[in-house]
């Protein structure tokens, strides 16, 4: 999935975006508006709870690693993910973002 594709996806409610950084990298810089929040480390205890297994799910950090490991892991649990980069990539593609 490109970036583009996840951005127009999730304006039309398509996929689910999810940031894996620490809530302190979103407290400093922001994150793309509608994502859920799961660090990393709590993404095998959390996403049952957290993510619908209905859509897809387009997973970033801060520079696309830990992404990674993400969607590896959501994979395993049975999710559709991938991996769309980092934080910045998602803004300088047009991504909308909060703060």
């Amino acid at each position: 999935m490109t970036l583009q594709e996840a951005i127009e996806k999730s304006a039309k409610g398509e996929l689910t975006l999810l940031d894996v950084r620490e809530a302190k990298e979103l407290a400093d810089g922001g994150h793309a508006t509608g994502a859920v929040h799961i660090p990393l480390a709590l993404v095998p205890l959390q996403a049952k709870e957290k993510l619908p297994s209905d859509k897809p799910i387009a997973v970033y950090c801060a520079l696309g690693g830990r992404a990674g490991m993400a969607v590896q892991t959501l994979n395993g649990l049975g999710y559709q993910a991938a991996n769309i980069g980092g934080f910045a990539d998602w803004a300088r593609a047009g991504g909308p973002v909060s703060r």
